[in-house]
């Protein structure tokens, strides 16, 4: 079976992600991520923690914060999907999700510990979804995404945050 998604089977702004997983199969990549993430984590000063890179940017903290975040939203649609939910999934907005999130006042090392338990569950799940599942279509965000777009999209947005983390927050080695 192919994993890779078909271009009609996510929303436009997705490929950005997409476009950052050019392996094959998403994942083993999921699977690396956690350790990569723990890594950034060892490395990073405390006192950097609550750094942003300008005005009304997120904290490092919050951007592990939103990791989790992403992670429970693209896991959840994952299930929902795969079981054939024909509801339309709400859009999340992730800039009011971390203002209420408290994820400032929490390590670092917190974060990427609970990111991980969310990333293992998400693992176990897809890892055990049948070729049936995975080309399963449904609705997030009023736009089509199917089950199999879900992981390639979780891996390309942590791929994202782990660039901007270097580019725009100095952390060097990500």
């Amino acid at each position: 079976m192919e994993l890779r998604p078909l271009a009609d089977e996510y929303a436009p702004y997705f490929e950005r992600y997409i476009a950052l997983v050019p392996e094959p199969d998403a994942l083993p990549i999921l699977s690396a991520q956690a350790a990569v993430l723990a890594g950034v984590s060892s490395s990073l000063p405390a006192a950097k923690e609550h750094f942003r890179y300008a005005e009304g940017k997120w904290t490092i903290r919050e951007v592990f914060g939103h990791l989790i975040d992403a992670e429970r939203v693209f896991g959840y649609r994952s299930f929902c999907i795969s079981r054939g939910e024909s509801a339309p999934l709400p859009a999340f907005d992730e800039d009011a999700y971390v203002l209420r999130s408290g994820y400032d006042g929490r390590t670092v090392a917190e974060l990427v510990r609970e990111f991980t338990l969310v990333r293992q569950s998400n693992l176990v799940f897809l890892s055990a979804l049948s070729p049936e599942q995975w080309i399963r279509t449904g609705t997030a965000s009023g736009r089509p995404i199917s089950v199999r777009a879900l992981p390639f999209i979780m891996a390309g947005h942590v791929r994202h945050h782990l660039r901007i983390l270097q580019e725009r927050y100095g952390i060097p080695n990500v």
